[in-house]
């Protein structure tokens, strides 16, 4: 099933964070804000109009934060939720993992999708994803893993690994396969990295464009023996870039519907990477809606969204005799226009990673659950 399918509302519910990710790619742009917390008033108004005008009732929090910093916030809006939606209503949570047993308590009973941003074996882990002070973050999110695992029983709760990708450990892939499946882990995605999300696109930035480093054929290369070695002992290993190998889609994600990410700042985002919309940027195309205070409603701007909606590679030249273009939709627009500043731009070292990847492992059978 094309990721554009995983139609959900997202919360992102605080700026607050309790680790120092190295290469955070909203790092620079939340510390320079006041810190903020999405008002329980703005997402309440969301499930209402979301489970009004769509079919699903699934919802996930997601960052620019960690989500958990916001516990209570996000009890009452899964409360809410379920109020509204009842027994279909479904839970997924992206987050570092590092919470306290009161919260992975509620998780356990409350959640039906957790995906924990998880680097790999420990000596990645704490070089990437350490505590502000430099502590170690591994061994309270193995901890909070394998407890979950333990005490899960009958619920209907999957515990996954979100995997960025750096120069650390794109040459560990098969080893961090056997790492996750020591934790109970059976389903594990990962991601490139890609250069982090300020005022300009990158390509209008050269010190940033020069000091970013991925070797994408290197990644590729490691990840096909890791996705092979990984479906010998029944896990699931995938990519970001072949999150829509298991259907045929025009579009490549969720932000050419859209559907709504509910900002802290009350701004409706359609994409994982803009989570402010105060903020004016070359990034402000995916801001398409405002909560009116005044008048107790969301307030939407046509232009944006049809912008977004145009979106395919029927409107994209370099994607028009390309083999792959219906196993791929584009590419994801917010590296795109975080790249190149236009929607309709491209990628190239992607492009021919993902043609590289279709030939060798593709297409996929339909995944049991889609990229977070």
């Amino acid at each position: 099933m094309p990721h554009s399918h995983k139609q959900m509302i997202s919360f992102f519910l605080t700026t607050k964070c309790d680790l120092r990710c190295v290469y955070c790619y909203n790092c620079k742009e939340r510390l320079e804000l006041e810190e903020k917390t999405l008002p329980l008033e703005i997402a309440k108004a969301g499930i209402d109009e979301f489970f009004t005008n769509n079919k699903s009732r699934h919802i996930r929090f997601y960052g620019p934060g960690e989500p958990t910093q916001e516990f209570e916030l996000m009890s009452q809006i899964a409360d809410y939720a379920r109020q509204k939606g009842g027994k279909e209503v479904t839970t997924e949570l992206q987050t570092n993992g590092a919470f306290n047993s009161k919260v992975r308590g509620w998780l356990l009973d409350n959640l039906n999708i957790v995906w924990v941003s998880f680097d790999g074996p420990p000596d990645i882990q704490n070089q990437q994803r350490p505590f502000p002070n430099n502590k170690p973050s591994a061994p309270i999110i193995e901890e909070n893993i394998l407890w979950l695992h333990r005490n899960r029983g009958n619920r209907d709760l999957m515990v996954g690994a979100r995997v960025t990708m750096t120069s650390l450990n794109i040459h560990r892939q098969i080893e961090m396969v056997d790492y996750f499946c020591s934790l109970g882990i059976r389903y594990i995605w990962t991601d490139p990295e890609f250069p982090a999300v300020e005022k300009n696109p990158v390509c209008d930035d050269e010190k940033k464009y020069e000091q970013y480093e991925f070797n994408m054929e290197l990644y590729v290369d490691n990840f096909i023996k890791a996705y092979k070695y990984a479906r010998l002992k029944n896990i699931f290993y995938g990519s970001f870039l072949t999150c829509n190998f298991d259907g045929e889609t025009k579009i490549h994600c969720r932000a050419c519907t859209p559907v709504p990410h509910l900002t802290p700042d009350g701004y409706v985002s359609a994409c994982d990477l803009v989570v402010f919309g105060a903020n004016k940027n070359h990034m402000n195309c995916f801001i398409y809606g405002k909560w009116n205070k005044q008048k107790k409603q969301f307030e939407y701007y046509p232009k944006r969204l049809k912008a977004m909606q145009d979106r395919s590679v029927d409107n994209i030249s370099h994607c028009k005799d390309c083999f792959a273009k219906l196993h791929c939709g584009g590419y994801c627009l917010g590296e795109v226009v975080n790249e190149t500043g236009m929607l309709d731009g491209q990628k190239p070292i992607v492009c021919r990673a993902i043609r590289t990847l279709l030939k060798e492992i593709g297409p996929l059978e339909k995944f049991d659950y889609l990229h977070p």
